[in-house]
């Protein structure tokens, strides 16, 4: 089903036994943090969203984990499983290697084409649930009580950390979604921390190459859960991120015109906070526990000035927390992996699966596995994934061969030291990194790591001869299966 917005999808959740209402009074100060952070951490049976009813100093209840499982990821964006996404997106671009760049770019197009056509030109509505109440008035911030958290104790402030910020590209008109933390500056302003590879740090760099003094915002918290994950989802810089959203529905988000700012956001939103980014001013920003599990050094990044709230009159309050993973956003991640699988087939043919995992906190590692044909295709799997959008960032890459199963840790880390010749299956470049990466040796910009871990031969110049693997045959496999079956051991 697609849900019309965020309290459907809480409804949901609860029918379905994943949300549990704590109605003891908690402090937004660290101790919704800690209480989430057990719980992330904590066996399966015990991970749900939370719904904290009673948050010191303010009325709002608070969701938080809402995506924090596979169950209630998959929930969020209409599928039974998140392998699913992979699949149904396949089935609408036609995965048969296309011959040649013309063709797999048609093909791409094709793709995005498909997005457009599913009814997603976005609809604007006149009357919507997110203006329910309009503060034009001085806009503060503090005016709703909002419970904005301060998640780890070294933390500049308190952050808004789970929204959509929406911006227009100053030159084109182009909609850009992004999910960029914002710290609060003071009762009127928010510092937005937007990297630099990111859109909205594209807009206010073309912002300043066109001398436009302020780029439109609209900071948008809760709506329809597909655009709230689509926020985050990595697409091409000119395709808009409520077209997915659309499409991973079945149905075109509606959006309603902002009151103070030229722009539009989501109808069923719960609070949009109407703003500016002035392109020219930016100030200290920070320090801020970060899904890498340290905290990000101050920076400057630009300062949003707030022109409006509105919002529904019974708000509900989404956010999250990031830190040392596994955590909510480590789910919200894998479904951008799983989704966008297709797509890293549709321009490299030889990839079979990929996985980033949790403990590679989604740059740091990729594990890909590739149909291998010819000496060198390890390097130029490396190669391509280094080429394409954001994953240009990842910091390692692990190639193995198609048989290997990239979930499996242990299997991926038995080949690694099992088949790699350290001098030879080791390609060490210097490029972009992600801007959250402490150990570059400057800002966004540091040595990476590819490793073949595929079994070698002569064309790779191994002439040894490559062993088989210690295997037991079929038949007596089959055999035993049917006697364990037949003494109910299966």
């Amino acid at each position: 089903m697609a849900f019309r917005n965020l309290r459907e999808f809480v409804s949901a959740l609860e029918e379905r036994g994943e949300l549990i209402r704590i109605k003891t009074e908690v402090d937004p100060d660290l101790e919704i943090t800690e209480i989430t952070d057990r719980i992330s951490k904590g066996p399966a049976s015990q991970n749900k969203a939370l719904l904290f009813e009673n948050v010191k100093g303010s009325t709002m209840p608070v969701l938080i984990n809402a995506f924090g499982s596979e169950a209630r990821m998959a929930l969020a964006l209409n599928v039974d499983v998140l392998d699913d996404l992979n699949q149904n997106l396949a089935k609408v671009i036609d995965l048969r290697l296309p011959r040649g760049l013309g063709a797999t770019l048609s093909r791409a197009g094709d793709m995005f084409d498909v997005l457009r056509s599913v009814g997603l030109k976005p609809k604007i509505v006149s009357k919507a649930p997110a203006q329910e109440v309009i503060i034009t008035e001085n806009p503060s911030l503090s005016i709703l009580g909002m419970p904005i958290l301060k998640c780890w104790p070294a933390d500049g402030g308190k952050y808004i950390t789970l929204m959509q910020v929406i911006t227009r590209d100053p030159a084109t008109g182009t909609r850009n979604v992004g999910m960029y933390r914002l710290q609060v500056r003071n009762e009127h302003s928010l510092m937005m921390h937007w990297q630099r590879h990111k859109g909205g740090a594209e807009h206010e760099r073309v912002a300043q190459e066109t001398h436009k003094p302020q780029i439109p915002c609209a900071i948008v918290l809760g709506g329809d859960p597909a655009s709230m994950w689509c926020s985050s989802a990595p697409l091409p810089p000119n395709i808009d991120e409520y077209l997915l959203a659309g499409y991973l529905r079945g149905k075109a988000v509606e959006f309603v015109k902002c009151v103070t700012q030229p722009i539009e956001a989501p109808a069923e939103a719960e609070i949009v906070i109407e703003g500016y980014v002035d392109p020219n001013e930016h100030e200290t920003e920070g320090p801020f526990g970060d899904h890498t599990g340290y905290y990000t050094p101050a920076d400057q990044f630009p300062v949003f000035h707030v022109t409006a709230i509105t919002h529904r009159k019974d708000a509900i309050y989404p956010t999250t927390v990031v830190g040392i993973p596994p955590m909510e956003d480590y789910w919200m991640g894998k479904a951008t992996e799983r989704l966008f699988l297709p797509l890293l087939r549709l321009f490299m043919g030889e990839v079979v699966d990929f996985n980033m995992p949790a403990e590679g906190v989604f740059h740091n590692l990729v594990i890909v596995s590739i149909k291998k044909r010819f000496p060198g295709h390890a390097q130029k799997a490396m190669f391509g994934i280094w080429g394409l959008g954001l994953l240009m960032l990842s910091k390692a890459i692990v190639v193995v061969d198609a048989n290997v199963n990239v979930h499996n840790l242990s299997e991926v880390a038995w080949r690694v030291l099992g088949n790699v010749d350290w001098k030879r299956d080791v390609t060490i470049v210097e490029a972009a990194v992600d801007q959250l990466d402490h150990s570059a040796m400057r800002n966004s910009f540091g040595g990476k790591i590819g490793i073949d871990a595929t079994a070698k031969g002569p064309g790779d110049n191994h002439t040894r001869g490559w062993p088989d693997e210690v295997q037991m045959d079929q038949a007596i496999k089959d055999r035993v299966t049917l006697r364990w079956k037949e003494y109910g051991l299966l």
